[in-house]
């Protein structure tokens, strides 16, 4: 992430436990806060769909965008998994492994190498494709990631709620894209990153990008509010 927004909010909790606020600001929504101590919860504190992520966790794991390192910590010390933590956060990796996880690497998702039983994008995993015609070299990289018989679980959220009118009706200007491709810039303290692509992604569009690259997409668990946890194997 430009200029490391996540690594300096987690590493001044993790140095004085003060607690602070990013802030994540798009132009057609109100801004939305995530307290960085949330960064830092156990598993008691997780949403259930992570919880059932990890649960189903097993083998070699690739942890993608770990931040400071919760669901690494909980596979690797309480299940005793083979667990590898990845982000693009150097400040994020570096207190990940002051918290104690084995291995822990500042890498983008797209540049790493290696074989994997499980690969987890917990958090609104899918965010990291981007957008929707990134697709292909997504699943381009799980393929080279997973192992036989691996799974991906990866977790998200159909924004269509943001889109109802009064009447219960949804409609959403087709004209603007896809209605899950976002624009966000994170802030905290004085710290300002660039505006860079995130994707939610509703569960049957995912399933058909699965199928188009040779996926089998399944709908593991949903949320209270639209959002759900897939796993994906390959077909």
């Amino acid at each position: 992430m430009q200029n490391d927004i996540f690594g300096k909010a987690i590493t001044a909790y993790f140095e004085t436990k003060k607690e602070q606020i990013i802030t994540v600001q798009n132009e057609d929504f109100d801004d939305d806060e995530i307290l960085v101590s949330y960064l830092f919860r156990d598993y008691q504190q997780m949403p259930e769909i992570e919880k059932k992520a990890l649960q189903l966790s097993k083998g070699k794991v690739l942890d993608v965008g770990s931040g400071a390192g919760s669901h690494s910590l909980y596979l690797q010390n309480k299940n005793k998994l083979e667990v590898t933590a990845i982000d693009t956060s150097v400040g994020a990796i570096e207190i990940c492994e002051k918290r104690g996880v084995l291995n822990a690497i500042a890498e983008d998702f797209y540049a790493h190498k290696g074989n994997y039983d499980t690969i987890l994008l917990l958090m609104n995993g899918s965010g990291i494709i981007g957008k929707l015609n990134n697709f292909n070299s997504f699943f381009d990289q799980l393929k080279r990631l997973l192992a036989p018989n691996g799974n991906v679980f990866i977790d998200s959220s159909d924004l269509i709620f943001l889109f109802e009118n009064e009447n219960g009706e949804f409609w959403v200007d087709a004209a603007k894209g896809y209605y899950g491709e976002l624009k966000y810039k994170i802030s905290y303290l004085k710290n300002f990153s660039e505006t860079f692509d995130w994707l939610y992604v509703d569960f049957n569009t995912l399933k058909r990008a699965c199928q188009v690259n040779g996926f089998n997409c399944e709908l593991i668990m949903e949320g209270t509010h639209y959002d759900f946890l897939a796993r994906l194997t390959l077909s």
